[in-house]
């Protein structure tokens, strides 16, 4: 096109209002939007891809136009194009994120939320309030499906764990979590219900209600045990569940270990009963914990207190929780790490009053050694990423001997202490948990005679009838899951029988080799893998043994290939 043409075509465009109404005009124009004003004499054009700004006069007609529509086609076409959005996925990730991350559901009409969406993927078609709580609810059901199979194909027992729990408007919430080890040897806890609880809540209405949440996750059959706080209406909840047929014939042993006591919460209530006695030994160090962080005022004169310490330290002043005991430890153990700084801040400030004398401080040094032991095995207790059960026998064991050893302390305010633990410990301990104990006599590395040495040091000689009484209730446990897996086995041959997939024709000649064979090797192999287990050494000694069996197998392997 010539310039001529270019600058008649341009006045034509321009006096038609912008619009291309000729069917002569260039195809140039598709590409920009004439703009209603000029700048410096000059008519200017915006690209519609690009947005620059162009001159566009009669002098160089569209020749530059050109140029630049064809550079700006070849850079957007080096753009890789974008994939097309599943709008399926892209409502599954909004309701994930509800889910994750416990938005509500208006989230996803949120208008700055859509902005960014839609900036991301002019695409994507913003869903309404209701379509997002649809989303959530089929990805509820999705997943509850999932859990319900992978609980089909658990190979072992499941170990329950419930509560009751209050919200802030007295609403009361039952929650029912199921532990197990998978098929591939890995811990797991789902949680398989959280349901609002209406009164009445009875402890025969609870165990109805937990029973029928058992049936429909299909695993009525499969519970061993279930562990509950000391609240008086589980007593009842769990004779009720026992009381069901079809619940009793399939727990272990009748039963007999299905009820397991809490012992982070046992543990809170002995502690507890302890703290009542020495709430006036650590008074002073409350007050000055709460009257350190009552203002910002205050805090400033602690914190120059504190830039006096040789030691500096990250720590800071915890205020105790009357519902937490360990808060209460945490709080005198921090405090003691202030001491000289709580000196200070009552020579500065002639407003604190309440800070404790050096035989308070003393006594609550003596106090916060006593309960160190308490706050670990809590703690270890606590632990949700590893296995808690082999710890059990072994925490309590050092709790009671720490109680027995401070109830002879000459400090009349830990003795007292001590004693009042004690009456506690014997109300909800007298007698270790039975079904505990199996884990750490089932750990190699201390098996029955960690026990029995435990008990004699607690109960002298007699120590010794309650290991042979634990053992005995060992044996009963293994016995019955010997006959639940013969009698899952006789099943399986008797199916394999008469569907006709392992019948044998045997010999009458030969009929009776298995009676021999049973007399025979009966005779050898008499014990079971239970009596092989308990009468073998210990981890530390067998390792040993199999380190040096393991050296002379290389020995004899290194002097076999030397003789070739």
């Amino acid at each position: 096109m010539s310039v001529t043409e270019g600058m008649d075509e341009f006045e034509q465009i321009v006096s038609s209002g912008s619009k291309i109404s000729r069917s002569g005009t260039s195809e140039v124009w598709n590409d920009f939007e004439i703009l209603p004003s000029y700048e410096d004499g000059h008519r200017k054009v915006k690209c519609r891809k690009c947005a620059n700004i162009l001159t566009a006069d009669k002098e160089n007609g569209t020749s530059n136009l050109r140029r630049h529509a064809k550079k700006c086609h070849q850079e957007n076409d080096s753009v890789p194009c974008r994939p097309p959005l599943d709008q399926d996925m892209y409502c599954e990730k909004i309701a994930m994120a509800i889910i994750r991350h416990n938005y509500s559901i208006s989230f996803a009409k949120h208008e700055v939320n859509r902005e960014l969406h839609i900036f991301l993927n002019p695409d994507v078609k913003p869903i309404c309030r209701n379509t997002a709580k649809s989303d959530v609810l089929k990805i509820y059901k999705r997943e509850r499906e999932n859990l319900k199979r992978a609980l089909e194909l658990v190979p072992g027992k499941i170990c329950l764990t419930s509560d009751l729990w209050k919200s802030s408007t007295t609403d009361e919430y039952m929650v029912l979590t199921a532990h197990y080890i998978d098929a591939n040897w890995e811990l797991q806890m789902r949680v398989l219900c959280f349901s609002h609880t209406p009164p009445p809540c009875s402890s025969k209405i609870l165990g109805e209600r937990l029973f029928n949440i058992l049936k429909e996750w299909g695993i009525e059959k499969k519970v061993f045990t279930i562990t509950l706080d000391n609240a008086s209406y589980n007593d009842t909840l769990v004779n009720s569940l026992k009381k069901n047929p079809s619940f009793r014939s399939s727990l272990p042993c009748s039963g007999e270990f299905f009820r397991v006591r809490c012992g982070a919460h046992i543990l809170n209530l002995i502690v507890q009963e302890g703290l009542k006695i020495i709430e006036h030994v650590v008074h002073n160090i409350h007050e000055s914990v709460k009257y350190v962080r009552g203002n910002d005022m205050r805090k400033l004169r602690f914190a120059e207190c504190l830039q006096e310490l040789p030691n500096l330290t990250s720590k800071k002043v915890r205020q105790d929780v009357p519902t937490r005991w360990n808060s209460t430890y945490l709080m005198i153990e921090t405090a003691l790490t202030f001491r000289d700084a709580f000196h200070n801040l009552s020579i500065v400030d002639g407003s604190f009053h309440t800070c404790p004398l050096d035989d308070e401080w003393d006594k609550a040094k003596k106090i916060a050694k006593f309960l160190k032991p308490f706050y670990d095995i809590t703690t270890l207790f606590s632990g949700t990423q590893y296995p808690t059960a082999n710890l059990y026998f072994h925490g309590v064991w050092k709790i009671h001997l720490r109680i027995l050893e401070e109830m002879e302390d000459e400090d009349v305010v830990i003795s007292d202490m001590a004693k009042s633990m004690k009456e506690k410990f014997d109300k909800y301990w007298d007698c270790y948990s039975i079904v505990l104990s199996f884990a750490v006599i089932l750990d190699p590395r201390y098996k029955l005679q960690f026990v029995e040495f435990n008990y004699r040091r607690l109960y002298g000689t007699n120590g010794t009838i309650m290991v042979m009484d634990l053992r005995d209730k060992l044996y009963s446990l293994f016995e019955g899951y010997l006959r639940a897996t013969n009698y899952e086995a006789h099943n399986m041959v008797e199916n394999a029988s008469s569907s006709g997939a392992n019948e044998k024709v045997r010999d009458a000649d030969i009929a009776g080799f298995d009676t021999f064979e049973s007399e025979i090797v009966g005779s050898i192999n008499s014990k079971s893998q239970l009596d092989v287990y308990l009468e073998e050494a210990g981890l530390t000694i067998t390792l040993i043994w199999t380190w040096i069996f393991l050296n002379i197998g290389n020995h004899i392997v290194v002097a076999f290939q030397n003789f070739h």
